[in-house]
């Protein structure tokens, strides 16, 4: 309940003519103070006024009284600065501060239907609690939290990508290669394309650009997919087996298991096997990929990049063991549009960071709000509600919405969580 009582005090949503201190004093709060995200009072520069004397300070706030003293607070220096420690249950009548001063103690109560819709929110087992209820917010309240959402994402996302650019020592081009692969593995298999970038660095596949079979069989050998030992008669097989063996030796490479790039409930366009292979034709092809993103301002003029040219094999196969329906292997359009998205967006608004120009950023919002709206579980259970997502921008808000507020249970930071608490019972 420590979470509810940051939430209450900071909202002012309690009973003002019920704060007393524990030794019978009136309180008034002038300014509940800032909240401190970080170590040290959970509320910085309040200023309260007990009985008739203005204080300024910090605020301190525990469940219960005693927690001053399980988190050690009397020993440490940067809790001298409490005027108030406010809490939830008084089992302790004094708490003292390391030079010994006795600090004031307010036990908070918090309103009945707040602590209750708090209660139902945490407490449902749905993949959305407050669904139900989302009818009554307006439009423009959900339309600017979707804005706020949208950049916390990429905001997340960029700093994901600094630390990439600063464990690749500012090398755009290994960042984006990384995040690319990463994106290719389409959900189930992010983690392992991410693992197979990462251990075939680009300047490998450069130095062997102009043969498509030694580029396709660096990258279908490091996934440890050219050491099956029943296509011995597969002449294509065994011609990329040939090449890795070499390039693995030349380079130095160490194959990756076979085993985690997934394939069970995969449909056959997106099985590992073809999924690396125009990756690999991806690559091969755009030299300098990324140099070509930063030019192009037309988002038209993108879906070209991500085509690729893959040997004929290919055209009636998804992995070598099984033959398929003779047709081009190409991504499709929605595809392409989800590697724009989780690619080419994040890494645009980070570098427009990273080197001090919005215009990259600038760029990479509209492109969002170009793209159509991805088509997934989260994005449906939202529009179902009413909630609409017009375009990328919005599916990815509602993303963040469901994994870091929804999934979380952290209703209390959410703007809609926020609206809903108030009210006198959400509906089940």
């Amino acid at each position: 309940m420590e979470t509810l009582l940051h939430y209450v005090w900071k909202h002012r949503l309690y009973d003002a003519s019920m704060l007393i201190t524990n030794d019978g004093l009136n309180i008034e709060i002038i300014d509940p103070g800032l909240h401190n995200t970080n170590a040290g009072p959970d509320f910085f520069n309040a200023k309260i006024r007990i009985d008739k004397r203005i204080w300024a300070g910090n605020v301190e706030i525990h469940t219960c009284s005693s927690d001053w003293y399980k988190h050690s607070h009397e020993k440490d220096g940067a809790y001298d600065s409490v005027i108030l420690h406010v809490t939830g249950q008084l089992d302790r009548d004094q708490i003292f501060s390391k030079s010994g001063r006795s600090i004031p103690q307010l036990m908070l109560k918090i309103p009945e239907h707040i602590r209750q819709n708090y209660l139902y929110l945490v407490s449902k087992e749905l993949p959305v609690p407050c669904l139900n209820s989302l009818a009554g917010i307006p439009e423009i309240y959900l339309t600017d939290w979707k804005n706020a959402l949208l950049t916390e994402r990429l905001e997340q996302k960029t700093q994901h990508l600094f630390q990439l650019l600063e464990e690749y020592k500012g090398n755009w081009n290994e960042v984006f290669y990384i995040t690319l692969s990463r994106n290719f593995g389409f959900g189930i298999n992010n983690d392992a394309f991410e693992r197979l970038a990462k251990s075939l660095p680009l300047q490998y596949i450069q130095k062997q650009q102009e043969s498509q079979l030694q580029v396709d069989a660096l990258f279908l050998g490091q996934a440890g997919l050219l050491e099956e030992e029943d296509l011995t008669d597969h002449s294509y097989f065994l011609s990329l087996q040939k090449e890795y063996r070499f390039l693995r030796k030349k380079y130095r490479l160490q194959p990756l298991e076979s085993y985690i790039f997934k394939s069970l409930r995969v449909r056959p366009h997106n099985f590992p096997h073809i999924k690396i292979v125009q990756l690999a034709g991806l690559i091969r092809i755009h030299q300098h990929l990324f140099s070509r993103i930063l030019e192009l301002d037309n988002i038209h003029d993108l879906l070209p990049l991500f085509i690729s040219n893959l040997d004929e094999y290919w055209m009636n196969h998804y992995h070598f063991t099984k033959s398929s329906t003779m047709k081009p292997k190409n991504l499709g359009l929605s595809a392409i549009h989800i590697l724009l998205i989780n690619t080419v967006v994040p890494v645009l608004f980070a570098y427009g960071k990273q080197k001090n120009q919005d215009s990259f950023s600038e760029r990479a919002l509209r492109f969002l709000e170009i793209i159509p709206p991805e088509k997934n579980s989260i994005v449906n259970t939202f529009t179902r509600t009413g909630i609409q997502a017009c375009h990328a921008g919005d599916s990815q808000a509602l993303i963040q919405l469901k994994r870091v507020y929804c999934e979380q249970k952290k209703c209390i930071f959410c703007r809609i969580g926020h609206k809903l608490l108030s009210k006198e019972r959400i509906s089940g």
